[in-house]
């Protein structure tokens, strides 16, 4: 036996000496980089547009976020309306061949006491199910009304708010707006906050007492950090967060650094994310808007590797010794035929399956906020999206 194993050990140096480099023995290589993404792709196999419509006396329009329950087969699309805040409930037929989008039912956000949120008080960004049934929803605030940026679960049948989620202070802008003597110096920036949610459900059946996980982004870096230089990519957070029937915990923070913006644009930033897996994937929307029009791309996200930056108070600067989120490019929405408009709200569909693709085959939804404009639209855009 001893004999044995030392031929074999000999008969590999051997191998090895010969070859030099496994390269030059005709064995493939694999990038580091190649084995931490999946071979993911996206497929457009259908596409309809919500007409324009009243519902309970409101237009129907500024959808920022959709999630798709599964076992009732609807779609919940939030409406980021400051002065009456919601969700519709939309049914959508035909998925692949002629999709249809119908508003069922509209449901008004109210805190904990059941009352319905002020005027200008929430700003509903982002949204998730959770596997107990209820919402998450993010709210961006606004620095300028002193309102700090929020998340909270929903009772999905009255709107009315269950719990609030803790934020780190770090995301508090502090500072009175107009006084030159006292500006913002840290938190949030008006309108580049809390925006892209969502949950991880695939680690359990469901019920009450599942724990889980979720993770929220902002849109924008951080007042403290912000770097002015065009040059260098703007640096979002992505927070961490895991949920049982005792507590919330926020377990880690991650840098994101977004692509340099396009020439010209006049916002730039991560309005959407989606869970891909457990192990730290991740899809996510870059968009853009300026005098080219709108620029949209989805990315495959990994985590895995990433650098905790929970403690770390200002990013602004070098950050060459913190590893950022991982990202590449599945789809530059500019390829496909439909016209660029304002996507900015993403969740997984039903699984589609036509018996003659490999590997797993879902589909991924992803909507327009026409920001209650007669020039734009509410367009749902449906993507194949193959793993393998």
């Amino acid at each position: 036996m001893a004999m044995a194993m030392a031929r074999r050990v000999l008969a590999l140096i051997f191998m090895v000496a010969l070859c030099g480099t496994l390269s030059s023995c005709g064995l493939p290589q694999v990038s580091a980089e190649d084995r931490l993404f999946w071979d993911v792709s996206a497929e457009l196999v259908g596409t309809t547009v919500l007409e324009k419509q009243t519902f309970d006396g409101e237009p129907v329009g500024g959808i920022s976020a959709i999630a798709y329950d599964v076992p009732r087969d609807r779609i919940y699309a939030l409406s980021d309306n400051r002065t009456r805040p919601r969700f519709y409930t939309l049914a959508l037929k035909n998925l692949t061949s002629t999709p249809s989008l119908t508003v069922e039912s509209v449901t008004y956000l109210k805190d904990s006491e059941g009352t319905p949120y002020p005027s200008g008080t929430l700003d509903p960004e982002g949204l998730a199910i959770t596997p107990s049934q209820t919402l998450l929803i993010s709210s961006e605030g606004s620095p300028r009304r002193q309102v700090p940026p929020a998340i909270g679960e929903y009772d999905i049948e009255t709107g009315q708010l269950k719990q609030a989620v803790v934020v780190p202070t770090r995301y508090f802008p502090n500072g009175t707006p107009g006084d030159t003597e006292d500006i913002q110096t840290q938190g949030v920036q008006e309108n580049l906050s809390f925006e892209a949610l969502a949950v991880n459900v695939s680690s359990g059946t469901g019920g009450v007492y599942e724990p889980y996980r979720f993770f929220v982004a902002t849109e924008g870096p951080l007042l403290q950090d912000l770097d002015f230089a065009p040059e260098i990519p703007y640096k979002n957070r992505l927070l961490h967060y895991t949920v049982d029937p005792y507590q919330t915990m926020l377990i880690s923070e991650h840098l994101y650094e977004m692509d340099i913006a396009p020439t010209g644009a006049v916002f730039h930033g991560l309005p959407e994310i989606a869970v891909l897996d457990q192990a730290g994937h991740f899809l996510a929307l870059e968009r853009s808007y300026g005098f080219q029009g709108f620029a949209v791309k989805l990315y495959q996200l990994v985590s895995g590797g990433a650098t905790d930056i929970s403690t770390v108070e200002s990013l602004q600067g070098d950050t060459s010794g913190i590893n950022p989120i991982q990202k590449e490019l599945i789809l530059d929405l500019a390829t496909l035929e439909p016209p660029l408009q304002n996507y900015e709200a993403m969740t997984f569909g039903p699984e589609l399956s036509d018996g003659t693709l490999t590997g797993r085959n879902r589909s991924l939804m992803v909507m327009s906020d026409d920001n209650f404009d007669d020039g734009q639209e509410t367009r749902l855009l449906i993507f194949r999206l193959t793993e393998s």
